[in-house]
């Protein structure tokens, strides 16, 4: 059971690529690296958890970041 925790999140880390806006791709991206960060605490492994914090963190922040002007 617990291993479909993982599974779910790889299967949703996928599935982000197919959003069509940058910003949901990156929130899409932040709930899977949640999963896999509960994935990691549940098994006891710290690089998992660290590395998907990270990932976790950049996605929201650049999620809601406003981007800059494209030239026309």
């Amino acid at each position: 059971m617990l291993e479909y925790i993982g599974w779910i999140a790889t299967a949703m880390f996928a599935m982000s690529y197919f959003c069509k806006e940058a910003a949901m791709l990156r929130r899409v991206q932040a709930c899977a690296a949640l999963l896999w960060i509960g994935y990691g605490l549940t098994i006891h492994a710290a690089p998992v958890v660290v590395s998907n914090g990270v990932v976790a963190c950049i996605a929201v922040f650049s999620s809601f970041r406003k981007s800059a002007p494209k030239d026309a």
